[in-house]
């Protein structure tokens, strides 16, 4: 039963990863007025505190309950697979700042530079492959 929690707050963590990003790439424009700036920021931060569940769920899922830890901590698609994760997370920051940065902004319209675009693109994008390693990983495919 205790890995049955662990598991639901894995998925609810993936899902609502899913859907706040996908809600970025569709709020952010060239342009930003004040009420979209902070539903972005109210986003991004839901944003976040899924990565950190999504994250935390699954340490204890290769760590503590489920399949024996050596299943993943000896496949290299898992490495790939959570190295990936990580990317995410580390690019995410930069749109972060800039939406911290501008949230309390006073101008009615602010013009959102295109690599913070982009990177939002490119975090769903990488986001897509994740679910194909692990169906790879699941399937064995990896370990030795």
């Amino acid at each position: 039963m205790n890995d049955t929690f662990i598991r639901y707050g894995h998925f609810l963590g993936i899902i609502l990863l899913a859907s706040m990003l996908i809600s970025e790439n569709i709020l952010f424009s060239k342009t930003l007025v004040i009420e979209m700036r902070k539903k972005l920021a109210f986003i991004d931060l839901v944003y976040g505190i899924s990565a950190v569940l999504t994250l935390t769920a699954g340490l204890f899922l290769w760590l503590y309950v489920g399949k024996p830890k050596e299943f993943y901590s000896d496949n290299p698609v898992f490495h790939a697979k959570l190295g990936l994760f990580l990317v995410i997370a580390l690019i995410s920051v930069i749109p972060t700042v800039f939406l911290l940065k501008n949230r309390n902004s006073a101008k009615p319209v602010l013009d959102v530079p295109t690599h913070i675009i982009a990177i939002k693109r490119l975090e769903l994008l990488l986001l897509l492959m994740l679910p194909y390693l692990g169906v790879l990983i699941s399937r064995g495919t990896g370990y030795l």
